[in-house]
């Protein structure tokens, strides 16, 4: 149980703005990835971070306080005892392709679902896409993708260059 988020998912902020400017997305995400951290810290991964499960205090961006819903399908794990995750789980569009591998995992599978959501953010679509689920692990288990969309061209290579590397 939490509190009463009136402001909603940021996905229908998302939906609504199409995109945010880099200042925006800063302020909205940086709370986000201190949260991540957080957890992280404390060996505890999410699995499963995305618009949907970002939650939003009031109605108006500028004054709101994001916090992280939807602890289901977190779990905890210890990367220096080797103790890794090897459930495949998540959001289709959002889940890292070492957990569409099959491979096991740790907490930076949360670091690429944060660059999904930054990438939407910005440019207003995702990374990747297809119709089909399983063309849709293919592309997300290649990991390419392109800066090629109008909205790019207004975006820093400083912020390219963070969702490149997370």
């Amino acid at each position: 149980v939490m509190e009463l988020m009136t402001g909603g998912e940021l996905f229908d902020h998302i939906i609504k703005k199409e995109t945010f400017d880099e200042d925006m997305a800063q302020k909205i995400m940086a709370p986000v990835f201190d949260a991540v951290i957080y957890c992280h810290e404390r060996g505890i991964i999410h699995r499963d971070i995305k618009p949907e499960n970002l939650l939003l205090s009031g109605k108006n961006l500028d004054e709101s306080i994001i916090k992280i819903s939807d602890f289901g399908l977190a779990r905890y794990i210890n990367s220096e005892e080797d103790k890794l995750a090897t459930t495949t789980c998540g959001t289709p569009g959002y889940v890292a392709p070492e957990i569409l591998n099959k491979k096991p995992y740790d907490h930076r599978c949360d670091f690429w679902s944060l660059a999904v959501v930054l990438f939407i953010m910005l440019s207003g679509t995702p990374p990747f896409f297809h119709e089909d689920n399983f063309e849709l692990f293919d592309l997300i288990k290649a990991g390419k993708y392109e800066f090629d969309a109008p909205a790019w061209k207004i975006i820093s290579k400083e912020a390219k260059d963070l969702i490149t590397k997370l």
